[in-house]
């Protein structure tokens, strides 16, 4: 049974649609990248999958419950950490992680050891009696983590979990992210695409309200493909001379013996180099070939929608 389960999702805000035809299958636990510039239609689709909004057509399936048929019951499979996690800062941990799993209607015989269980998971057991107020942004954040994943649910689902976050704090919560994808399907979304890269198996993209890429974190980053290639001369030619070998369009000097070489995506290209340098002397030291760069893919796959 799938996790998460989407078909021909449709929302219509007045006259205009912010998703259309959106179709989507996740069944394996593991962080998946929701990408999406604004306007794509990323929160609209989040706010349905979390029951916030009411689609205008198509169905949400959480662990094979439609939502829209029995509410509550899918949303007690679904966790959620919104880009501000919600907290009540006059309570202490304990008081709010308890008030949260009471939300999620779990039997309160069950919700002492879920709780302890969620704030050892998120590093968070000794502070439970401290007041929310008083915690660092990046305990915050985990407190937030923690009301998600107290009622052990199927699906969690977090917008832009790290905003905010100081570089320590940013490392020890992907860390805890990552980790959590292991026994839950994890939803991502993000703007970082560095983050998703770290942290993701799979990435799904939305743009202009339709999926224009759902594939492998692999097949992501090798949607472009490598284009440009770096070497090291000991004793470099003029640009011409490297301009003229087959397959090279465009050479730059990055410093006196490092140069970038881009070419047409012949991948004899850096064979033929190799050749030329044995040939003339130039004495190679360093090649190397450049993937494209996620900031290029996405740029790509925003104006040429595939699949």
């Amino acid at each position: 049974m799938n996790i998460l389960k989407i078909q021909r999702l449709s929302h219509k805000y007045s006259s205009s649609w912010a998703i259309r035809d959106i179709n989507l299958e996740i069944g394996q636990n593991g962080v998946v990248g929701l990408l999406g510039s604004n306007g794509a239609g990323k929160s609209t689709t989040m706010n349905i999958l979390c029951g916030v909004l009411n689609q205008t057509e198509g169905s949400v399936y959480i662990n094979g419950i439609d939502m829209r048929k029995e509410p509550e019951l899918a949303k007690q499979q679904i966790g959620f950490l919104p880009q501000t996690p919600p907290l009540y800062t006059d309570l202490t941990i304990n008081e709010y992680l308890t008030y949260s799993a009471e939300l999620r209607r779990m039997e309160k015989d069950k919700i002492p050891a879920a709780l302890e269980e969620a704030k050892e998971r998120c590093g968070i057991s000794h502070f439970g009696t401290r007041l929310i107020q008083n915690l660092s942004g990046g305990y915050r954040q985990r407190v937030g983590i923690a009301q998600a994943i107290i009622h052990k649910p199927k699906l969690v689902v977090m917008d832009e979990p790290t905003n905010g976050l100081d570089p320590n704090q940013l490392i020890e919560v992907r860390k805890l992210i990552k980790e959590i994808g292991t026994d839950h399907v994890v939803l991502l979304s993000s703007h970082i695409l560095s983050e998703i890269h770290l942290l993701c198996k799979e990435v799904i993209m939305i743009e202009g309200g339709r999926i224009v890429f759902s594939d492998t974190m692999d097949a992501f980053n090798n949607y472009a493909h490598p284009h440009s290639l770096t070497i090291r001369l000991h004793n470099p030619p003029a640009e011409a001379d490297l301009r003229a070998i087959q397959g090279v369009t465009r050479v730059e000097f990055l410093t006196d013996r490092q140069i970038r070489i881009d070419f047409d995506g012949d991948e004899e290209v850096s064979e033929r180099i190799v050749a030329a340098s044995f040939q003339h002397g130039w004495r190679l030291r360093e090649i190397s070939t450049e993937k494209g760069l996620l900031d290029d893919i996405f740029k790509q796959l925003s104006t040429s929608p595939i699949g």
